[in-house]
């Protein structure tokens, strides 16, 4: 059984940093991982993914921002956010699927996480 728990999420200043981590278990490392978000009212949108290959991706609003890593051996990604601004603020979702067709929309992920707040605020 699939399951990933995320955790890293909490309150922070503007220009700050956290680091969220996804914990996967049920599957080895050779499985697609995508950072999602989502606010009320709008769509869940991609944050950042790593590919089953090493391959990343990052949205255009944290590029440069954000990094993501795999830690195979505890398989384990973590999404170091730094920059921290207002309009990240989100719950972030992890997300895992073995062969996303398009490993950037959330529709294509099979395995989720329950989601982990991130509020960015002075």
């Amino acid at each position: 059984q699939v399951q990933l728990v995320e955790s890293g999420g909490g309150l922070v200043q503007p220009g700050g940093s956290l680091t969220l981590s996804c914990a996967a278990s049920g599957f080895t490392s050779n499985y697609n991982v995508g950072w999602f978000r989502q606010v009320p009212g709008k769509e869940r949108e991609a944050v950042s993914c790593i590919s089953r290959y090493g391959g990343t991706y990052y949205a255009n609003s944290v590029e440069g921002r954000f990094t993501i890593f795999r830690y195979a051996t505890i398989n384990t990604v973590s999404l170091q956010m730094n920059n921290l601004k207002p309009e990240d603020t989100a719950v972030y979702y992890c997300a895992a699927d073995p062969r996303p067709k398009n490993w950037i929309k959330s529709r294509d992920y099979a395995y989720w996480g329950q989601g982990t707040q991130v509020t960015v605020s002075s």
